[in-house]
């Protein structure tokens, strides 16, 4: 397994608003391991927003969820690294020629600018699906076997690691091996609600079974205190791993 931060947490920050997301992130900073930023921060707040939450000082993750012709790809992620983000996320269903494209952008935009490189995660299936879901798209209906497959391929691909739901770390740790990151989406605290999530596991959970990193958003972010709830977490997985 990759060395993850001492806080495995990436507090998903989902918001257009700018004043918002620095509040949120102020106060979750010193209880968690990075923040996340997705397309409705992106799309409002552009490349100058990013900065000012990174500004900080946390990894960022950075989840975009690229997915287009290669050299469309490569160039967003060209254009991303620039901000310098720990990881990015692109859709492992766009295919070998994508993703290997992006793996190379990532090295190229890197290298020019100065900048650590990217963590390129491939995303395989939508935590918010499941097999029905797959049925009506016309994939396969087995969600572990479209995984395995997108994972598989991810990780030929050239990309440093995947996005997976709770229930899949075990086997696509062994599937995958020790060196490829798993970040895991759909984790809620004992007690919190699913919400539109169909897979979901308990942060102490998603670590024993061998998650890196962990991406945590409503539990803390809408919560009343965010700062109490992101540290109640924090104290949960210490108490784990005492």
């Amino acid at each position: 397994m990759t060395s993850p931060r001492a806080n495995p947490v990436f507090c998903a920050i989902d918001t257009p608003s700018l004043d918002l997301a620095r509040s949120i992130a102020a106060q979750v900073a010193p209880h968690v391991g990075g923040l996340k930023l997705g397309l409705e921060f992106f799309n409002a707040n552009g490349p100058g927003g990013v900065r000012q939450i990174t500004a900080l000082g946390l990894p960022l993750f950075l989840d975009l969820k690229l997915h287009d012709i290669p050299n469309t790809v490569a160039g967003g992620i060209r254009s991303a690294t620039v901000l310098e983000p720990t990881f990015i996320t692109i859709h492992s269903s766009g295919g070998r020629a994508m993703m290997r494209a992006a793996a190379d952008a990532a090295t190229e935009a890197a290298d020019k600018h100065g900048v650590s490189r990217p963590h390129l995660l491939g995303v395989t299936v939508l935590t918010s699906l499941d097999g029905d879901d797959l049925t009506a798209v016309g994939q396969d209906p087995s969600v572990p076997d479209q995984v395995d497959r997108l994972a598989a391929l991810a990780q030929e691909s050239g990309l440093d690691g995947i996005i997976c739901a709770p229930q899949e770390i075990r086997r696509l740790r062994k599937l995958c091996g020790p060196d490829f990151t798993l970040m895991v989406p759909g984790i809620r605290p004992a007690g919190s609600d699913a919400g539109d999530q169909k897979r979901v596991m308990t942060p102490a959970d998603a670590m024993a079974e061998g998650a890196d990193h962990l991406v945590i958003g409503r539990p803390i972010n809408s919560a009343e205190d965010p700062a109490r709830a992101a540290r109640d977490i924090e104290y949960s997985l210490l108490q784990a791993h005492s």
